[in-house]
């Protein structure tokens, strides 16, 4: 099975929850990268508040064709209880690569300071199709996620039978 694991994060807490999912599952591992300066500073993270709740696009950059894929785990931080500009931009742009007979099968991860998670899964979905399995880290935890993670993709596999 050929899996890919693709992911936006600004803090790498997302990145570190990714990092853990592709190397249990043996996985293909790729940041989508937000062409907007979004600096940690004040306004940039008001700046990105706004633009996730507003449900804006931005421009991305990203390599891997999700089409050749048999499954795509795509994760964001959780803005303004929903995903980031960058992860509504690549949902936008693969859409008709990842929605269909052919299509790979999807699961969804975030990390989050407080909530928005389940909310932020729907939306997911809606721009998508629904996942196969879901996993919300709580910033805090990220260091200790271990057990989580584990469970998330064992999930996977179960739900995929491999």
């Amino acid at each position: 099975m050929k899996i890919l694991v693709t992911y936006y994060s600004r803090s790498a807490n997302t990145k570190t929850v990714a990092q853990k999912i592709a190397k249990n599952l043996g996985a293909d591992f790729e940041e989508i990268i937000d062409k907007k300066n979004r600096t940690r500073k004040i306004v940039g993270w008001i700046i990105a508040g706004r633009d996730a709740s507003t449900k804006k696009l931005t421009e991305i950059s990203y390599k891997k064709d999700s089409s050749k894929y048999d499954l795509v785990l795509i994760g964001t931080p959780v803005w303004a209880w929903t995903m980031t500009p960058a992860i509504r931009t690549y949902l936008f742009e693969n859409k008709a690569k990842i929605v269909g007979k052919k299509s790979p099968k999807l699961a969804f991860f975030c990390t989050q300071g407080g909530s928005g998670d389940q909310k932020t899964f729907i939306e997911m979905a809606q721009l998508s199709k629904k996942s196969i399995c879901n996993l919300t880290i709580i910033d805090k935890q990220i260091s200790d996620c271990d057990n989580s993670v584990f469970g998330f993709c064992e999930a996977i596999k179960k739900k995929l039978k491999f």
